[in-house]
C-alpha cells in the first residue's frame, strides 16, 4: 500500500441534482453525482499534491462503485473503504426553487437538500474499523487525520468511532476537525458532545454563523476561550475572513479573494484542504490561510465541487504578495487577475 500524508474520513453519498428549477413532482429528470465534505477535501489535498485517502463505508451498490470510481480519478486512495452487502449508499437530492406558480415551489434564489441516509452503510462505520489492518496502516502512516462533526451525527457507533480516533496516540499526526454544523442531523441527537470533540483535536476549523448555531457564539476570541487546547482554531467569516488563533493568542487574519462565483459548492472543504496542505508543507499562518482562499476561489469558479488551482509560480508570488497586492487581485472562471505576476 502506498503511504499517504493524509487521511480524511466521513460519509460521501449519491447526488441527485434536478434538471430544472422547481419542486421536486415537477421534475422530470435529474442528473447523479457524488458528494461529502470529507472525500471533498481528499481530493482538493490530492488535486495540492498530498498524497490522500479516504476511509468510510459504501454499499455494495451501482451509488457505491461510483463514488469510489470518481474519488480514485482524483488520485485519492480509496483501498480501505470497506463495502457493505447489506446497507445502501446515502443518497441526497437538491431541490431549487424557481418563480412559478406551483404552491410548494422553494421560490427563486432558494434551494434545500432533502438527505436519505438513515441507515447507511457509513452510519455503521465504528471503533472496529481501527482494528483493520489496512485502516491501520494508513493511520501510522499519515501525517494528518481530517474529521468533522457530520461523521459524529451519523449514529452512536459513529461518534464512538470519532471519539477514539481523538483519543489514539496521535505519533506526531495532527488531527483536524471541521464542525460542519448540519442542523438536519442534530435534530434527533445531541450537539452538547460538540465541544469536547473539537477540544480534542490540533486544529479546528469553524464558520462563525455554524459556531453560533452550534456553539452559542461565533466570535473568535469567545471560541479560543471555549476550545483552549487545540493548536489553532480558524474562524471563518462568511467568505469575507478568516482568523487563525493559535494556544498563546496570537492572531492572523486573512482576507478572502474577490471572486466571480460559478458554484459555492465546494469551497468550504478546498478551503480546509488549501489550509491543511500549507499546514504539511510548514507554511506560515499567512501562506497557510492564503493557500485556502486560493483554493476556495478555484472550487467557487468550478461549476464541479473541484477546481484547479493557478499555474505553481502564480500561487507562489500569491502566497509572498503585499496585502495591497492581494486585495487587488480578483479571480475569475477564465483565470486571475493580479499586479503580482499578471494574469494567471
Amino acid at each position: 500500500m502506498t503511504t499517504v500524508e493524509a487521511v480524511c474520513l466521513g460519509e460521501s453519498m449519491a447526488v441527485l441534482l434536478p434538471d430544472r428549477p422547481g419542486p421536486l413532482e415537477a421534475v422530470e429528470s435529474f442528473h447523479s453525482r457524488v458528494g461529502g465534505a470529507e472525500s471533498n477535501v481528499a481530493c482538493a489535498l490530492a488535486g495540492l499534491g498530498v498524497p490522500t485517502a479516504w476511509l468510510s463505508r459504501v454499499g455494495a451498490d451501482g451509488f457505491g462503485r461510483r463514488l469510489l470510481a470518481a474519488l480514485a480519478t482524483h488520485g485519492v486512495d480509496t483501498s480501505a473503504v470497506a463495502l457493505d452487502p447489506h446497507r445502501p449508499t446515502g443518497l441526497y437530492v437538491k431541490e431549487v426553487g424557481s418563480a412559478g406558480p406551483h404552491p410548494h415551489d422553494l421560490g427563486p434564489g432558494q434551494s434545500r437538500l432533502h438527505y436519505y441516509r438513515t441507515g447507511s452503510a457509513a452510519a455503521a462505520l465504528g471503533p472496529e474499523l481501527l482494528a483493520e489492518p489496512a485502516v491501520a496502516a494508513l493511520l501510522a502512516g499519515a501525517r494528518l487525520l481530517h474529521l468533522s462533526g457530520i461523521t459524529a451525527a451519523l449514529s452512536d457507533s459513529c461518534l464512538a468511532l470519532v471519539r477514539a480516533l481523538l483519543a489514539a496516540p496521535r505519533a506526531g499526526r495532527l488531527v483536524s476537525f471541521d464542525l460542519n454544523w448540519r442542523p438536519a442531523l442534530w435534530q434527533h441527537r445531541d450537539p452538547a458532545v460538540l465541544p469536547a470533540l473539537l477540544d480534542a483535536a490540533d486544529l479546528v476549523l469553524l464558520g462563525a454563523d455554524e459556531a453560533a448555531a452550534a456553539l452559542g457564539t461565533g466570535d473568535p476570541d469567545e471560541l479560543r476561550a471555549l476550545l483552549p487546547s487545540p493548536a489553532t482554531v480558524l474562524v471563518k467569516d462568511a467568505g469575507r475572513l478568516v482568523t487563525a488563533i493559535d494556544a498563546d493568542g496570537r492572531r492572523v487574519s486573512e482576507p478572502a479573494l474577490r471572486v466571480e462565483v460559478v458554484e459555492p459548492t465546494g469551497a468550504g472543504d478546498a478551503f480546509a484542504a488549501g489550509y491543511l496542505a500549507g499546514t504539511l508543507r510548514g507554511f506560515d499562518q499567512r501562506r497557510r490561510l492564503r493557500l485556502g482562499h486560493l483554493a476556495a476561489a478555484a472550487a467557487l469558479t468550478s461549476a464541479g465541487d473541484q477546481g484547479t488551482l493557478p499555474p505553481p509560480d502564480l500561487v507562489a508570488a500569491l502566497l509572498g504578495a503585499t496585502e495591497a497586492q492581494w486585495a487587488a487581485t480578483r479571480v475569475h472562471p477564465a483565470g486571475v487577475e493580479t499586479p503580482v505576476g499578471g494574469a494567471g
